[in-house]
């Protein structure tokens, strides 16, 4: 009761527009969550909204939208003004924006010197297209390949990573003459024809053509046969060679921690050996840095550098342009020649806009050190998340690194049985006190939390708090 009541005051100190308000009733020992978790103080109160309703949103989806397109929550949130790492609705009400726009935002929403970046150049030009000279393309190029080690230094740029993924296979198979690719079980590439082909879950694959693909054994560390060795794993890699080949490939593609699959992180040991093997036989390596690229590991600029490997090819997206539509593939001069046989070309690839904008990324990430913060935080969140683990069964596992973390949930820590229903709950509670999450995993049973790079120590508690109350009342 003690602790109750110093809470009540603390959170009554609190100025009303930096309460998190409006929570749902779903709180613990009868007080409202509001009043026991309070959201970290932020300068920022957006304009007044007076644009259409979340109900009318909802009608016009249903009406002029493809029936494809979800949206998460039992009642959706009508989003309409965003600062750094959070999110405002509607009504004004504030959220901890823990799934940065599925990993896309990097430096924070509206961060003022990418809008300044995005403004002063739409304002000069939109789009000349790349046959003419623009400064903005070859700035940009050049600032990217001064991320990448050895020979990657020629960059071809897209409008997302599923067309970043398309190209880098196109150039794989040109190159070496080879049809074959070989990607990981529970990957995700994209959802075009060859994207699609190399993702590895039937929950994102129509039945349409997709050939050359071979799925390898996924080195799983928690539900996998040979746990953390990844050594064994990539001996599957071989045998899909030895077995499943001419001998020859085209490539491996590969991200060195799944997003969508779940926030998996590739054994130890299984990169470096499989680079070995494909190098064998005359096969390029194409790392999908599409989720885990652009400093949200912490540790590494590039999530494959974990690994003390040097791919052929990079691929890029999402934290590229920190929500403005880009991609990139990145390859030696060597290997790009092959592109010149025939035409390539793509209309808005290169974009004076949205280089400008990715330009502005990379500079504001060495600025505020954010590849430090996400090590930093992204650690202490992690060790955070693990306390919680021993205090709820449900969690089966946490795993990740930076601020690309996921949390696991199961019914039976023996068995691993997938929480998907129970996933479902704690969102919608997280989401009634302030925080917002997201999840995936082959069964959609894990928490994916990829924040903006700006995310704080205070951020943390605050999430791990919620997500501490959430499990308690499943």
């Amino acid at each position: 009761m003690q602790r109750v009541l110093v809470l009540r005051r603390l959170y009554s100190s609190v100025p009303p527009s930096r309460r998190l308000s409006q929570s749902a009733a779903v709180a613990a020992d009868g007080i409202d969550a509001a009043v026991l978790h309070i959201m970290p103080p932020f300068d920022y109160t957006p304009p007044p909204y007076h644009g259409p309703r979340a109900a009318e949103i909802v009608r016009k989806r249903s009406e002029f939208l493809s029936p494809s397109i979800s949206y998460l929550y039992k009642n959706p949130l009508n989003i309409v003004d965003g600062k750094m790492q959070y999110l405002f609705d509607e009504d004004g009400r504030r959220y901890l924006d823990a799934f940065g726009g599925i990993a896309t935002v990097s430096c924070g929403h509206c961060h003022p010197d990418i809008v300044e970046a995005i403004i002063n150049q739409t304002k000069r030009l939109q789009h000349p297209t790349v046959l003419y000279l623009n400064h903005a393309v070859a700035d940009f190029a050049e600032a990217l390949a001064s991320k990448l080690p050895g020979d990657l230094k020629v960059v071809f740029f897209t409008n997302s990573g599923t067309e970043a993924n398309e190209l880098a296979m196109m150039i794989a198979r040109v190159y070496t003459g080879c049809h074959d690719i070989i990607s990981v079980r529970n990957a995700y590439h994209g959802n075009a024809a060859g994207s699609m082909g190399a993702t590895a879950q039937s929950n994102w694959k129509f039945n349409v053509i997709q050939t050359g693909m071979h799925h390898a054994l996924n080195p799983d560390q928690y539900r996998g046969i040979f746990g953390s060795d990844g050594e064994k794993y990539a001996k599957d890699v071989e045998e899909i060679i030895d077995f499943g080949t001419s001998g020859r490939v085209a490539g491996f593609i590969s991200e060195a921690i799944q997003g969508v699959g779940g926030i998996m992180e590739l054994a130890p040991g299984y990169l470096p050996a499989v680079y070995r093997t494909i190098k064998k036989v005359g096969g390029l390596f194409i790392a999908d840095e599409v989720q885990a690229g652009f400093a949200r590991t912490g540790s590494h600029f590039w999530g494959f550098e974990a690994h003390g490997v040097v791919p052929d090819i990079v691929t890029s997206a999402k934290g590229t342009g920190n929500g403005i539509p880009i991609g990139a593939v990145v390859t030696t001069p060597e290997i790009a020649q092959v592109l010149t046989q025939r035409s390539y070309f793509n209309t808005f690839g290169g974009n004076p806009v949205c280089t400008a904008a990715g330009h502005a990324v990379l500079k504001v990430i060495e600025k505020e050190k954010l590849q430090e913060n996400a090590l930093v935080v992204g650690s202490y969140l992690k060790d955070q998340l693990k306390a919680l683990q021993d205090k709820h069964d449900i969690i089966g596992d946490v795993r990740g690194r930076g601020l690309m973390l996921g949390v696991e949930l199961v019914t039976d820590r023996q068995q691993k049985t997938p929480a998907k229903t129970e996933i479902l709950h704690a969102m919608d509670m997280m989401k009634d006190m302030g925080v917002l999450v997201g999840k995936g995993g082959f069964y959609g049973n894990v928490f994916r939390i990829t924040p903006p790079l700006c995310f704080s120590k205070e951020d943390a508690d605050f999430f791990v708090d919620v997500m501490d109350i959430a499990l308690s009342k499943i």
